[in-house]
């Protein structure tokens, strides 16, 4: 019991004690809290936690509880069904990793794009990792692609690095099919960054874009800084979605 109090002592907000008096909405918010608590401590898997933490660079182990991806999903599809639900994605900042796991979950089950939008606008400021900020997937974006746009152009001229990887990952995910303009494509490669997971994005970014739209964003690679360029070739090169062709011309050309 003592954890989960300690957890729920470092959230913004979560305990508002008035004359020694905690209200019925803190209260509620406190056992929200708890039961969520509760439930990724009961799908910890301690091993699994210390191969997590070695792949996110920065982050303190314990704030990692260890769930695996699956038993997450599907904790997040049982959430969201709480009508109390939107107290703990107003909970922030998070204090496990799973948390922030758990809140891109179910933020991709929002249907309402107002909605899911303003969700991910408040989300964004916290996420500290690429593993959470590649997880961050709402499917109602597919739907409302042109809405998308004026966002991802803010994203991608933000200071915070995983805004603007989250940015580049948008169009990636979104842009890069009947949606494709060579002017999307030319935005990533004019980013300027010394963040490594900036860098690593655009790079993967444009080993996608390079399979899928070959003939516009050829010319492109040229346009990136030289270290993001070599490891977006090497990143093509190794893809079994590329031609063998087009990946002799990378080599011979680029």
């Amino acid at each position: 019991m003592m954890r989960q109090m300690d957890c729920l002592e470092k959230q913004n907000g979560l305990r508002k004690v008035l004359h020694g008096h905690t209200s019925k909405a803190d209260g509620r918010m406190e056992r929200l809290m708890s039961n969520i608590t509760d439930r990724l401590f009961e799908l910890q898997d301690v091993k699994y936690g210390d191969f997590n933490w070695k792949l996110l660079p920065g982050i303190e182990r314990k704030r990692i509880i260890g769930v695996r991806t699956p038993a997450l999903k599907k904790l997040a599809k049982d959430l969201a069904k709480d009508p109390q639900i939107g107290d703990f994605l107003h909970s922030l900042p998070h204090t496990y990793n799973e948390e922030y796991a758990l809140h891109d979950f179910i933020i991709a089950q929002t249907k309402d794009f107002s909605t899911c939008i303003a969700q991910v606008e408040e989300l964004l400021p916290y996420i500290d990792n690429w593993g959470v900020c590649d997880q961050l997937s709402p499917q109602c974006f597919k739907r409302h692609r042109e809405e998308l746009l004026p966002y991802i152009d803010r994203w991608l001229k933000s200071t915070q690095p995983y805004i603007v990887r989250f940015g580049i990952k948008m169009l990636m995910d979104h842009f890069l099919d009947d949606s494709f303009k060579t002017e999307y494509a030319r935005q990533v490669a004019l980013i300027r960054s010394e963040h490594y997971y900036i860098r690593m994005m655009q790079a993967w970014y444009f080993a996608t874009a390079l399979a899928k739209q070959w003939d516009a964003t050829l010319p492109l690679i040229n346009e990136l800084e030289d270290w993001t360029r070599c490891k977006a070739i090497q990143k093509a090169r190794e893809s079994y979605r590329i031609s063998d062709e087009h990946k002799k011309e990378l080599s011979q050309n680029h």
